[in-house]
């Protein structure tokens, strides 16, 4: 069944996230925790997939980091008249707009910045990986290596998100990010990137809260909602980071 081979696809994505990305994912821990021990900020922007919702505000999740959500609403009431087709125009392909988002978004100097794109070669997350680092901010990409290799950079220094960071962590999925042919259909099904992602992200939280701890430091964890006392607890825990940032 094509179940049967996205489960075995999915597994073995999970188990090349183990095997390639441990070292990386440390000595990044390490790093983070130093940060934050100082007072830096920790930041997740995510170009559409799965970390924006799974990355944070997660029972077991840290609460030090936070998403940068970019919105962008634009309503006039006018009516209806045939235009010339101009495409589609998003803010991944505006120049300035990441310096925009930085001022915006109160990123410091010295913060950290983990940003998620599967391609990882447009405009946008590279020109803010590029400036972020220009405020010797650390920049993570989350990406899809194998993915991005194959593609060419939008952005005017060729490039890619991996390239662009201070680190890179791989969710490890492949070129078109699909795990099972289907030669009925002419295509393969059933992306990997966004499990993936959320694998090599969670490992990459529990060993910053490893770090923090042999640091002598506790940072501050969300439990579930349901959980007995869930609000004091929580709004305990919100207290401490909104006084030493984790």
């Amino acid at each position: 069944m094509l179940m049967d081979q996205y489960f075995e696809g999915m597994k073995s994505v999970l188990k090349k996230v183990e095997d390639t990305q441990r070292e990386a994912v440390i000595t990044i821990a390490n790093e983070i925790a130093q940060r934050l021990s100082k007072g830096a900020a920790w930041h997740i922007m995510d170009t559409g997939h799965m970390l924006m919702f799974e990355g944070f505000g997660r029972t077991g999740g840290m609460m030090s980091l936070k998403a940068i959500r970019i919105t962008s609403d634009i309503q006039n009431p006018v009516r209806h008249r045939p235009s010339p087709a101009r495409g589609i125009v998003g803010y991944d392909t505006i120049p300035g707009y990441a310096d925009y988002v930085l001022g915006r978004a109160n990123i410091l100097n010295g913060d950290i910045i983990m940003i998620g794109s599967v391609s990882g070669y447009s405009y946008f997350p590279v020109d803010l990986a590029l400036k972020a680092n220009e405020m010797d901010c650390l920049t993570i990409a989350i990406t899809t290596i194998d993915y991005s290799k194959r593609l060419t950079s939008k952005h005017p220094s060729g490039k890619r998100l991996f390239e662009a960071c201070t680190y890179a962590l791989d969710n490890c999925s492949n070129y078109g990010d699909t795990l099972v042919d289907v030669p009925e259909l002419g295509q393969s099904i059933c992306p990997a990137s966004g499990i993936g992602a959320s694998y090599v992200m969670w490992a990459l939280q529990s060993t910053v809260i490893e770090k923090m701890l042999e640091m002598g430091l506790k940072p501050s964890v969300y439990i579930s909602n349901h959980m007995p006392n869930a609000s004091a607890i929580n709004g305990e825990a919100l207290d401490t980071y909104e006084k030493f940032g984790y």
